[in-house]
């Protein structure tokens, strides 16, 4: 199954438990003020997560004279995908990783710490920034964001459908109401799939913009390589600074020590990136 079908697939896993909430509310009302309050929270986030981001991270913009390799790197692989050149911001940690954000490929940034400019050979570091204008060429901000409205109104909705359930409001369409019971159990299990639904989301784009950047570097192997050392590196010296609410962005998971699973990853396991990047050889 493609990614871009499983990405499909889920965001419907997602709408239709909205769905189901709805029918158990009774109503449409509850469900539409769920989505309005959805939106409002997460429509800033699409808008300003970039500055946010990148003012968390304390990164700077770098000009093509401080860094003309990292510049001429992106301005070649930006022709090959056919999206505007991104912004190009260097984070100052030793921990190596990279991101990419933007709301769309005409304002997009991608941003890079001082480690991996250390750590990564010139051939490993396109393959990184291949895959972090793949995000930008794939909307996967817009992506995320949508995933994270959707995700939010089960939330919402859950916690009405549960006080519902205890005082015995609500309902289907049964002319006997609804079985206040289950309301309940679903309640609490809606948010849960809702969190594994949106992980399972961000671990399908990683794998996208994985295939999209060993395509436009032209060589798999550079960005196995790559993950094989950032991954291993970062399980060593985790980043201090900064949020995990974050960590989806980066190409490898910078708080990976704190890690309580592949199950909550909003990464893949690395081994199977690298395996599905080799398996891509000529």
């Amino acid at each position: 199954m493609s990614n871009q079908l499983k990405t499909g697939l889920l965001l419907g896993l997602l709408t239709a438990l909205i769905l189901l909430f709805g029918r158990l509310l009774g109503g449409q009302a509850g469900i539409m003020i769920a989505f309005v309050l959805a939106i409002a929270m997460n429509v800033g986030s699409y808008w300003f997560s970039d500055r946010i981001v990148l003012k968390m991270y304390k990164a700077r913009q770098a000009s093509s004279q401080e860094a003309p390799g990292l510049h001429r790197i992106v301005d070649e692989l930006a022709r090959k995908a056919d999206i505007p050149k991104p912004k190009v911001y260097i984070i100052p940690q030793q921990t190596p990783n990279a991101f990419a954000t933007g709301r769309s490929p005409g304002n997009g940034v991608v941003a890079v710490t001082e480690g991996i400019l250390q750590l990564l050979s010139a051939e490993e570091l396109k393959g990184v920034l291949a895959h972090e204008l793949g995000h930008i060429r794939n909307r996967d901000i817009l992506i995320q964001t949508v995933a994270a409205t959707l995700a939010g109104v089960i939330m919402f909705v859950s916690s009405m459908v549960k006080w519902a359930a205890i005082f015995g409001l609500g309902g289907g369409d049964d002319e006997e109401g609804g079985n206040p019971i289950l309301a309940l159990v679903l309640a609490i299990v809606a948010p849960i799939a809702a969190m594994l639904i949106q992980m399972a989301i961000s671990r399908s784009r990683e794998y996208l913009a994985d295939q999209s950047g060993a395509q436009l570097a032209g060589n798999p192997d550079s960005l196995a390589s790559a993950l094989e050392k950032l991954d291993a590196y970062s399980r060593k010296v985790p980043m201090k600074q900064g949020s995990p609410a974050t960590a989806h962005m980066f190409i490898v998971n910078p708080f990976s020590g704190r890690n309580i699973g592949n199950l909550f990853s909003t990464h893949p396991p690395v081994e199977e990136r690298i395996q599905r990047l080799r398996a891509m050889r000529g």
